[in-house]
């Protein structure tokens, strides 16, 4: 790389660090180091051609096109030309197709190494007072989204089979694991929602081995397979997990801890069709788990020592679960990942994969004002959090280096203000009040149902030549 190059992306790198609060004290301020940034994009993109549209520039404006709220390519061109005139440079053209090809060239493994990497980071410099007991509590649930109707994405992704052929979008299936403490996505995997080995446990299965030991998982019933709970226990894993509908529990048996509180032996059922035989015999012949039953729930753990963990703290642990599903709630609501705007499948897995990666900056900006607020990140708002951070965007990347301290400090200050109110036990009907517009379904594909509005206005048209 030479000099000029260096110098352009150091210059890039500080701008970058700069907006999301970046090169503060403590860890969680360097999430993002600058000489480790220079270093990912050297090796991934080698000896690039000086472009306007250059790596971090391309990657720098795709992020903030999914924070944003528009979420169009021209925004980001905008942005972009906005930048550069800040800067004292000529503004370039508006014309998306250059941004456009520019995203196309960002490599897939980039994005999610440095997505993950983030993540990590969060999670590894967090106070150890965040922790449940010392240990991390990471949660794991699965969601889908929606795309263009592109024949490229119907065949990577193909839609519901319940749908008709050009009535329904093509549905990608998503699977997460999440940090109970700091809110960061450490993991993740996505796949077609059709097929075989295409569901949530077996997305799961693969990440799995991404978990270290100590590790506590919380899961919903979906996870409660004999062979997933063993696997996970085979790596050092704790799990607290809702039994599934299938599986009775009889408190009469086991080994008695309390009031619907024992353990019992699972025995390991047979070989499923898509277990290699060298896998199963790995898997060991029972299992020995707790079964509780509080709160209208059950649920099972590894957890057998009644007197290290109560019966309560596990009925507590596992309501913490809801908040993978507020989790996926803010990236596909928030941060409108819930309809991508990608027609490639490509391009639709980096559009994922910068979606998390925004995610867990945003989350990393959250958890510096969380420790200098000395409150929790969970106590916090996520898309107060988010308007914030817009709010200061130019100000942040082209704020003068004497007073990016203060810019940073009342940042975070105000983020730290965002504090969700405390509602024990609330419930809310998951249903809506307003009613939607009272269109007509589209009950054909769409270029049929255009080809006759076109034949019954040319007939029309025909009619009043006579």
């Amino acid at each position: 790389m030479d000099v000029s190059k260096k110098a352009r992306l150091t210059g890039q790198v500080r701008r970058f660090r700069a907006r999301f609060a970046q090169h503060v004290q403590g860890t969680l301020g360097e999430v993002i180091p600058r000489q480790w940034l220079i270093e990912r994009i050297a090796q991934e993109f080698g000896r690039w051609r000086e472009r306007l549209y250059g790596p971090l520039t391309t990657l720098a404006l795709f992020i903030e096109q999914v924070l944003g709220a528009d979420h169009s390519c021209q925004d980001a061109v905008a942005r972009g030309v906005s930048a550069r005139v800040a800067l004292g440079q000529r503004p370039g053209s508006l014309n998306t197709g250059p941004y456009c090809k520019a995203r196309a060239r960002l490599r897939l493994p980039f994005i999610d190494r440095l997505g993950r990497e983030v993540g990590a980071r969060l999670s590894a410099g967090q106070p150890a007072a965040w922790l449940w007991r010392g240990r991390p509590v990471k949660l794991v649930d699965g969601t889908t989204v929606s795309m263009p109707d592109t024949a490229p994405n119907q065949a990577r992704f193909p839609q519901n089979r319940e749908q008709k052929p050009g009535l329904g979008f093509p549905l990608a299936r998503l699977v997460a694991i999440v940090s109970l403490s700091c809110g960061a996505v450490l993991e993740w995997a996505c796949g077609p929602c059709e097929g075989k080995e295409t569901g949530e446990t077996a997305l799961m299965w693969a990440l799995a081995q991404q978990l270290r030991p100590g590790d506590v998982v919380i899961a919903d019933r979906c996870y409660a397979g004999y062979f997933m709970i063993a696997r996970l226990m085979q790596l050092g894993i704790d799990v607290v997990i809702r039994q599934h509908q299938r599986r009775h529990s009889d408190f009469r048996c086991g080994r008695r801890l309390g009031v619907r509180d024992h353990v019992v032996s699972w025995p390991r059922p047979k070989r499923p069709p898509w277990m290699s035989e060298a896998d199963y015999a790995l898997m060991p012949d029972t299992l020995l788990m707790r079964e509780v039953r509080a709160g209208g729930w059950t649920l099972i753990s590894s957890l057998l020592d009644a007197h290290a963990v109560a019966k309560h703290e596990l009925v507590a642990l596992y309501r913490a679960r809801w908040q993978v599903e507020l989790d996926l709630r803010s990236i596909k609501a928030v941060m409108q990942m819930d309809v991508l705007r990608c027609k490639s499948p490509q391009m639709v897995e980096k559009e994922i994969a910068v979606h998390l990666l925004a995610y867990n900056l945003v989350r990393a900006v959250m958890a510096q004002a969380a420790q200098l607020g000395h409150v929790l990140p969970r106590e916090l708002s996520f898309k107060g959090a988010l308007q914030l951070l817009r709010a200061f965007e130019e100000t942040l990347r082209h704020c003068p280096r004497g007073r990016l301290g203060v810019c940073r400090a009342s940042l975070l200050a105000g983020i730290a203000q965002m504090r969700l109110p405390h509602r024990p036990g609330r419930v809310e009907p998951r249903a809506v009040k307003r009613r939607p517009k009272p269109r007509r379904l589209l009950t054909q594909p769409r270029q049929e149902v255009r080809h006759e509005l076109l034949k019954k206005r040319h007939m029309h048209d025909m009619a009043l030549l006579r």
